[in-house]
Formats: C-alpha cells, structure tokens, sequence
C-alpha cells in the first residue's frame, strides 16, 4: 500500500488530470497534491475551481520537457509520488506535427522519470516508499480485427505517431524501473468521456455540434470500434494502481463497452434531441461520412479481468448511462463549452486534409 505524503501530477488541468484531481484532493486530505501543467489548449484551470482554495492542493504552471523547470520543482518539494498525465493526445494532431508529440511525451516523460532517479537515489539505494505512475493508452497495441481483446501481455505495435511516442515513453518507464530500479506502476486505458473533455474529442464534438446544429463529421464508414470508459471510473481505477498496485506491473483499465463511432454518435444525437425537445432525428440529419483520415486503427477492446482480479476494480457506469450523464453535464455546462469552442483545431486540420 503506497500512502504518499505529497504527490505531483502532470497534466492536471487537462481532461483526465482535472478528474483525477477532483477525486483525491477531497478523498486524501493528509496528502498534498502539486499540479504542473503547462496550460497548452486543452489545460483549463477552471475545471479544478472547485478546489484550487484546497489546503493540500497547489498549482504551478510548467512543461515537463524543460528540465531546468522539472529540476526546480522537484529541488523545492520533497515528492514521494508522480503521477503523469502530462502528453498531447489528440492523433490527428499528431499526422500534422509529430514532432510535438515526441517532445512532450517522449521527452517529457524522460525528464520527469530522471528527476525522480535523482531524487528518489540515496547513495547507492533507490527509495522504496516512492512511486511513479505512468498513464498510458491502448492504442500502443495497434488495431484489432473483429474479434479478441488487448491484455497485458500484447505485443506493442503502434500505428500513429501518437500511439508511438506514447509505446516509447511506456517503454522509458520499464527501463527506469529495471535499470534503476525506480518503483513504477503502468496502465493503460481505452477511450476516456465525460466532464471537462476539449471538443475536437469525439463526444464532445458531437455534442456541441448537436446543440448548435452544425454539421457532425465522421471518418469513413464509422464502422471503427473503440471501447468507452467513463472519466469518473477510470480515475477510480487510477487511484487504485497508485496506491494498491504492485510495483513493476501494469494494468489494462477498459468500460466493458464496444460501440462503432457511428453509434457513438447516432446515440448522442438522439440525447440531445431528447433533452432539447427536438423531434427526433433532428440531430441524426447533420451527420456527414467524411474522408477517412490515415492509418484509422480498425478496433480497439481491452480484457481488464486483472485488473478486477488483482484489485477488485469494476466499471460502474455502463456506457448509455455514462453518455446519458455526460450529455446532461454538457448541456448544464455551456458556459464551459462556449469558453474553448473557439480553440478548437478542427477547421485547421479538416482543410489540411483537404489540402492533401
């Protein structure tokens, strides 16, 4: 059992980070909690104003790829947890740039866990009351076909500079934790929705589009399959690894739920128009197939039985439940999606592709 006295957690005002943040600050009020981040596009500190008066909550704004600011923060808190969010994560953006991928989370990634060497070493000795959680995704196993599931024993095959930059930074983390033998603790999880995602993500996009009736794009045939776990119950999970996992393993955290993107959108459509009052299929008429974009990975689907095996986690929300109440928070949140609506890349990167 890790019971850390002050944690650092990378990426904490983006999607997952901010959720992840907004459950163990209230949960863990003897543990300190430093959120750096550097406050990219999809970094919004408004998501976390319900705790940013916390005593055992602080931020400061910084970019784990610079080694000067990471060597810094760890000099001035004596952390004996990371947990690291910190990545770009968006895998069209990395067809356009890959290189900002492999900076911030190959090297961001490499600076943070040498920080943690150096600081965690104590003369020839690595501190064992310590811990580095490293987040991952699915997508480091490449493309399914129809059938079978992803567990921890896939082989890496990554298909996007995204899905590479994020193998190689999982694969940082095993070095570390062999040569140095830096306690770590690694998963992986499938397609994340709810509170505070930034709309160029499927679901959100979706559901703002609905709601201002705009035309909803979706790639190919929309026959992709992906497996959809709610923010909440991946933050639970998470919070689990951190303090109940075993050092050195890594744990496939999924929802139990396949559905084609396509449904995933005719879905979302169908609350909206529900929850406005709109005859149905009003939303159902601004879906437009569009022009697949490159190296779409058919199917992803994690086994998350050890997990459940090993720590007893579970999925809570099944996947209409959990779109149901995202599409609520949405929609009593608009005032939220009115502020980064006009950060959105989508148009940038739709006439690029047009361009090709």
């Amino acid at each position: 059992m890790h019971n850390p006295r002050k944690v650092l957690v990378t990426g904490g005002a983006g999607f997952i980070g901010s959720n992840y943040l907004l459950h163990v600050v209230q949960k863990y009020p003897e543990t300190a909690y430093v959120n750096f981040d550097l406050l990219t596009y999809a970094g919004n500190l408004t998501n976390l104003r319900s705790i940013e008066s916390a005593g055992n909550y602080q931020f400061v704004q910084g970019d784990v790829a610079d080694h000067a600011a990471v060597t810094a923060l760890f000099a001035e808190h004596n952390f004996d947890g990371v947990v690291h969010f910190a990545a770009e994560s968006h895998v069209d953006r990395s067809v356009l740039d890959p290189l900002a991928f492999v900076r911030s989370n190959v090297m961001g990634t490499a600076t943070l866990l040498d920080a943690c060497r150096t600081s965690w070493t104590k003369g020839d000795s690595m501190r064992t009351d310590v811990r580095f959680h490293h987040i991952s995704t699915d997508e480091v196993f490449g493309s399914l076909g129809s059938e079978g599931f992803f567990t921890e024993k896939t082989p890496y095959d990554p298909r996007s500079p995204y899905s590479a930059s994020k193998a190689s930074s999982d694969h940082l983390v095993r070095s570390y934790a062999h040569t140095f033998r830096l306690p770590v603790v690694l998963s992986n999880c499938s397609n994340n929705y709810g509170p505070y995602q930034f709309p160029e993500k499927l679901v959100p996009l979706v559901i703002l589009n609905a709601l201002e009736s705009r035309e909803i794009p979706v790639y190919g045939k929309g026959d992709n399959v992906r497996d959809w776990i709610f923010v909440q119950d991946h933050c639970e999970a998470l919070d689990l690894v951190f303090r109940s996992g075993v050092d050195g393993e890594t744990y496939l955290v999924g929802g139990n739920a396949e559905r084609s993107n396509l449904n995933i959108v005719e879905t979302l459509v169908r609350l909206v128009d529900e929850a406005l009052g709109r005859q149905v299929g009003t939303g159902k008429a601004l879906i437009r197939l569009v022009k697949d974009r490159p190296g779409h990975d058919f199917r992803y689907a994690i086994d998350c039985s050890s997990i459940a095996r090993t720590l007893g986690w579970t999925p809570r929300f099944n996947l209409d439940d959990g779109l149901r109440e995202t599409v609520k928070w949405y929609l009593e949140h608009r005032d939220w999606l009115s502020a980064v609506r006009d950060q959105t890349y989508l148009a940038y990167y739709a006439k690029q592709y047009e361009n090709r």
